[in-house]
């Protein structure tokens, strides 16, 4: 199995700075994209940022030039720096991970953290 662990969240102002962690641990020959995606209440879970194996880092439109997505690609770890932060960025944040499992597998398999909360307070 695979198991990816969240931490840094929190409560913070306006304007504020949070960094995001993610850990994945199990069954991994290698992670294909890696990224973060969030969802508000009342809301569907959208996408913040990925990053591909081969280096690619995508953001929503909402948080370009404040949010910038990170990886270690030998430890399996991916982390989000958020500057800036504004009210409607409050939402529970996934951490995502595409997961090849073994080396002739042709498939990868989608994980999902357990959501850490991120509350940007007006």
């Amino acid at each position: 199995q695979v198991q990816l662990v969240e931490s840094g969240g929190g409560l913070v102002q306006t304007g504020g700075s949070l960094r995001l962690s993610c850990s994945a641990s199990g069954t991994i020959f290698s992670i294909n994209t890696m990224g973060w995606y969030r969802q508000a209440p009342g809301k569907r879970r959208e996408l913040v940022a990925t990053s591909t194996s081969g280096g690619t880092a995508n953001y929503a439109d909402s948080v370009k030039g404040r949010f910038t997505i990170s990886r270690d690609y030998a430890k399996n770890t991916v982390a989000l720096q958020m500057n800036a932060l504004k009210p409607e960025d409050t939402a529970v944040y996934y951490c995502n991970a595409n997961v090849k499992k073994t080396s002739w597998s042709h498939v990868s398999y989608p994980y999902w953290g357990q959501g850490t909360q991120v509350t940007v307070s007006s």
